[in-house]
Protein backbone atom coordinates (compact mmCIF):
# COMPACT_ATOMS: atom_id res chain seq x y z
CA UNK A 1 0.00 0.00 0.00
CA UNK A 2 1.81 3.77 -1.06
CA UNK A 3 2.33 5.57 1.60
CA UNK A 4 0.26 9.15 2.24
CA UNK A 5 2.90 12.04 1.39
CA UNK A 6 1.28 13.86 4.78
CA UNK A 7 0.59 11.71 8.26
CA UNK A 8 -0.07 13.82 10.73
CA UNK A 9 -1.12 11.69 13.79
CA UNK A 10 -2.65 13.30 16.63
CA UNK A 11 -0.88 16.45 16.50
CA UNK A 12 -1.00 19.48 19.17
CA UNK A 13 0.31 22.71 18.72
CA UNK A 14 0.73 25.24 22.06
CA UNK A 15 1.99 28.73 22.13
CA UNK A 16 3.13 30.61 24.83
CA UNK A 17 1.68 34.08 25.36
CA UNK A 18 1.78 36.44 27.89
CA UNK A 19 -1.91 35.12 29.08
CA UNK A 20 -0.28 32.01 29.36
CA UNK A 21 -0.37 28.93 26.69
CA UNK A 22 -2.84 29.08 23.55
CA UNK A 23 -3.67 25.69 22.04
CA UNK A 24 -3.65 26.40 18.08
CA UNK A 25 -4.31 22.91 17.14
CA UNK A 26 -6.01 20.42 18.88
CA UNK A 27 -5.41 16.61 18.26
CA UNK A 28 -5.61 16.71 14.29
CA UNK A 29 -5.07 13.60 12.51
CA UNK A 30 -5.14 14.09 8.56
CA UNK A 31 -2.92 11.96 5.87
CA UNK A 32 -3.06 13.08 2.63
CA UNK A 33 -2.09 10.96 -0.76
CA UNK A 34 0.50 11.83 -3.22
CA UNK A 35 -1.04 13.95 -5.94
CA UNK A 36 -4.11 14.88 -4.33
CA UNK A 37 -5.47 18.56 -4.21
CA UNK A 38 -6.41 19.55 -0.59
CA UNK A 39 -8.35 22.43 0.61
CA UNK A 40 -8.22 23.76 3.80
CA UNK A 41 -11.01 25.77 4.69
CA UNK A 42 -12.28 27.34 8.33
CA UNK A 43 -13.01 31.21 9.94
CA UNK A 44 -10.12 33.25 11.05
CA UNK A 45 -8.46 31.49 14.13
CA UNK A 46 -9.45 28.08 13.11
CA UNK A 47 -5.82 26.68 13.34
CA UNK A 48 -5.58 26.76 9.32
CA UNK A 49 -2.36 28.42 8.60
CA UNK A 50 -0.42 26.77 11.93
CA UNK A 51 -0.97 23.27 10.01
CA UNK A 52 0.30 24.03 6.89
CA UNK A 53 3.49 25.58 8.89
CA UNK A 54 3.37 22.36 10.81
CA UNK A 55 3.14 20.38 7.58
CA UNK A 56 6.39 22.62 6.51
CA UNK A 57 8.03 22.50 9.56
CA UNK A 58 8.03 25.95 10.29
CA UNK A 59 6.57 25.18 13.47
CA UNK A 60 7.40 22.20 15.39
CA UNK A 61 4.31 20.56 16.58
CA UNK A 62 4.27 19.96 21.10
CA UNK A 63 3.04 16.44 21.28
CA UNK A 64 2.18 13.85 18.15
CA UNK A 65 3.59 12.29 14.87
CA UNK A 66 4.08 14.73 11.60
CA UNK A 67 5.20 12.76 8.67
CA UNK A 68 6.23 14.47 4.98
CA UNK A 69 7.83 12.55 2.16
CA UNK A 70 9.00 10.10 4.13
CA UNK A 71 10.43 11.91 6.15
CA UNK A 72 9.39 12.15 10.60
CA UNK A 73 9.64 16.12 11.07
CA UNK A 74 10.08 15.23 14.72
CA UNK A 75 13.33 13.56 14.32
CA UNK A 76 14.64 16.31 12.30
CA UNK A 77 17.32 18.93 13.74
CA UNK A 78 16.81 22.67 12.36
CA UNK A 79 19.31 21.67 9.71
CA UNK A 80 17.82 18.72 8.38
CA UNK A 81 14.46 20.00 8.53
CA UNK A 82 15.94 23.01 6.28
CA UNK A 83 17.62 20.63 3.70
CA UNK A 84 13.90 18.27 3.23
CA UNK A 85 11.79 21.49 3.28
CA UNK A 86 14.29 22.78 0.20
CA UNK A 87 13.88 19.79 -1.62
CA UNK A 88 10.63 18.45 -0.93
CA UNK A 89 8.61 21.65 -0.31
CA UNK A 90 7.51 24.63 -2.10
CA UNK A 91 5.56 27.46 -0.35
CA UNK A 92 3.62 29.56 -1.78
CA UNK A 93 2.32 32.88 0.39
CA UNK A 94 0.14 35.51 0.48
CA UNK A 95 2.73 37.91 0.53
CA UNK A 96 4.78 37.00 -1.87
CA UNK A 97 7.98 37.29 0.09
CA UNK A 98 10.16 38.30 -2.90
CA UNK A 99 13.81 39.70 -2.70
CA UNK A 100 12.79 43.33 -3.47
CA UNK A 101 16.46 44.08 -4.65
CA UNK A 102 16.59 40.98 -7.09
CA UNK A 103 15.09 40.73 -10.55
CA UNK A 104 12.65 38.00 -11.05
CA UNK A 105 15.30 35.96 -12.12
CA UNK A 106 17.25 35.85 -9.59
CA UNK A 107 14.04 35.66 -6.72
CA UNK A 108 13.73 31.93 -8.81
CA UNK A 109 17.35 31.29 -9.21
CA UNK A 110 17.79 31.63 -5.83
CA UNK A 111 16.82 28.86 -3.84
CA UNK A 112 18.38 26.51 -6.79
CA UNK A 113 21.38 28.42 -6.26
CA UNK A 114 21.30 27.58 -2.53
CA UNK A 115 21.23 24.06 -3.64
CA UNK A 116 23.95 23.85 -5.25
CA UNK A 117 22.43 23.83 -8.54
CA UNK A 118 24.79 24.22 -12.30
CA UNK A 119 21.91 25.66 -14.27
CA UNK A 120 20.33 27.47 -11.93
CA UNK A 121 19.51 30.72 -14.37
CA UNK A 122 18.67 28.45 -17.06
CA UNK A 123 16.31 26.35 -14.87
CA UNK A 124 14.43 29.34 -13.47
CA UNK A 125 14.61 31.45 -16.91
CA UNK A 126 12.63 28.53 -17.97
CA UNK A 127 10.20 28.19 -14.82
CA UNK A 128 9.26 32.20 -15.58
CA UNK A 129 8.38 31.17 -19.61
CA UNK A 130 6.32 28.84 -18.11
CA UNK A 131 4.53 30.82 -15.84
CA UNK A 132 4.13 33.33 -18.79
CA UNK A 133 6.50 35.97 -17.35
CA UNK A 134 9.41 35.17 -19.74
CA UNK A 135 9.48 39.10 -21.18
CA UNK A 136 10.04 39.98 -17.49
CA UNK A 137 12.69 38.14 -16.35
CA UNK A 138 14.76 41.32 -15.48
CA UNK A 139 11.85 43.15 -13.84
CA UNK A 140 12.06 44.08 -9.71
CA UNK A 141 9.27 43.03 -7.70
CA UNK A 142 8.32 46.53 -7.43
CA UNK A 143 7.98 46.69 -11.37
CA UNK A 144 5.31 43.84 -11.47
CA UNK A 145 2.00 43.90 -10.66
CA UNK A 146 0.75 41.65 -7.73
CA UNK A 147 0.07 38.96 -10.47
CA UNK A 148 2.97 38.82 -11.68
CA UNK A 149 4.88 38.63 -8.05
CA UNK A 150 2.42 35.90 -7.45
CA UNK A 151 3.37 34.05 -10.38
CA UNK A 152 7.35 34.60 -9.75
CA UNK A 153 6.79 33.35 -6.19
CA UNK A 154 4.92 29.88 -7.40
CA UNK A 155 7.74 29.83 -9.98
CA UNK A 156 10.38 29.85 -7.43
CA UNK A 157 8.08 27.75 -4.93
CA UNK A 158 8.34 25.06 -8.12
CA UNK A 159 11.96 25.24 -9.05
CA UNK A 160 13.13 22.51 -7.38
CA UNK A 161 10.42 20.38 -8.51
CA UNK A 162 8.96 19.54 -4.92
CA UNK A 163 6.72 16.33 -4.37
CA UNK A 164 4.49 18.85 -2.13
CA UNK A 165 3.50 22.48 -2.95
CA UNK A 166 1.85 24.26 0.35
CA UNK A 167 0.17 27.59 -0.46
CA UNK A 168 -1.13 29.53 2.04
CA UNK A 169 -4.13 32.12 0.57
CA UNK A 170 -2.29 32.60 -2.61
CA UNK A 171 -4.60 34.70 -3.94
CA UNK A 172 -5.76 36.77 -0.72
CA UNK A 173 -4.21 40.13 -2.43
CA UNK A 174 -5.58 39.30 -5.82
CA UNK A 175 -8.00 40.93 -7.92
CA UNK A 176 -10.90 38.70 -9.03
CA UNK A 177 -10.02 38.43 -12.68
CA UNK A 178 -5.86 37.66 -11.45
CA UNK A 179 -6.91 35.84 -8.75
CA UNK A 180 -8.47 33.17 -11.17
CA UNK A 181 -5.46 33.22 -13.76
CA UNK A 182 -3.40 32.70 -10.89
CA UNK A 183 -5.53 29.57 -9.63
CA UNK A 184 -5.72 28.38 -13.01
CA UNK A 185 -1.68 28.34 -13.17
CA UNK A 186 -1.45 26.73 -9.88
CA UNK A 187 -3.45 23.76 -10.58
CA UNK A 188 -2.67 23.13 -14.20
CA UNK A 189 1.52 23.60 -12.75
CA UNK A 190 0.41 20.60 -10.09
CA UNK A 191 -1.27 18.34 -12.11
CA UNK A 192 1.66 18.78 -14.86
CA UNK A 193 3.95 17.51 -12.35
CA UNK A 194 1.56 15.27 -11.13
CA UNK A 195 2.43 17.18 -6.94
CA UNK A 196 0.72 17.60 -4.29
CA UNK A 197 -1.07 20.32 -3.22
CA UNK A 198 -2.66 21.36 0.06
CA UNK A 199 -3.51 25.11 0.33
CA UNK A 200 -5.29 27.28 2.82
CA UNK A 201 -7.93 29.69 1.45
CA UNK A 202 -11.38 31.33 1.97
CA UNK A 203 -11.81 31.37 -2.10
CA UNK A 204 -14.47 29.48 -3.07
CA UNK A 205 -13.12 28.89 -6.67
CA UNK A 206 -9.93 27.65 -5.33
CA UNK A 207 -11.88 25.23 -2.74
CA UNK A 208 -14.46 24.02 -5.83
CA UNK A 209 -10.81 23.25 -7.57
CA UNK A 210 -9.63 20.97 -5.22
CA UNK A 211 -10.35 17.44 -4.57
CA UNK A 212 -10.24 16.88 -1.15
CA UNK A 213 -11.64 19.91 1.18
CA UNK A 214 -11.42 19.65 5.27
CA UNK A 215 -12.81 22.31 7.48
CA UNK A 216 -11.51 23.66 10.92
CA UNK A 217 -12.65 25.15 13.50
CA UNK A 218 -11.21 25.74 17.43
CA UNK A 219 -8.18 24.04 15.98
CA UNK A 220 -9.53 21.11 14.98
CA UNK A 221 -10.74 19.66 11.76
CA UNK A 222 -14.28 19.01 12.08
CA UNK A 223 -15.34 18.31 8.41
CA UNK A 224 -13.68 16.50 5.64
CA UNK A 225 -15.28 16.18 1.75
CA UNK A 226 -14.42 14.67 -1.01
CA UNK A 227 -15.17 17.86 -4.10
CA UNK A 228 -17.82 16.36 -6.63
CA UNK A 229 -15.28 16.56 -9.51
CA UNK A 230 -16.13 15.08 -13.22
Amino acid sequence: MTQPIVALEAVQLTLTSRAGPVEILRDVSLEVEAGQSLAVVGPSGSGKTSLLMVVAGLERATSGCVKVAGHDLTALGEDELALMRGAEIGIVFQSFHLVPTMTALENVALPLEFAGAANAFTTARGLLAEVGLKHRVDHFPAQLSGGEQQRVAIARALSREPKLILADEPTGNLDTKTGRQVVDLLFGLQRRREATLILVTHDERLTAACKRTIRMADGRIEQAAEALLA
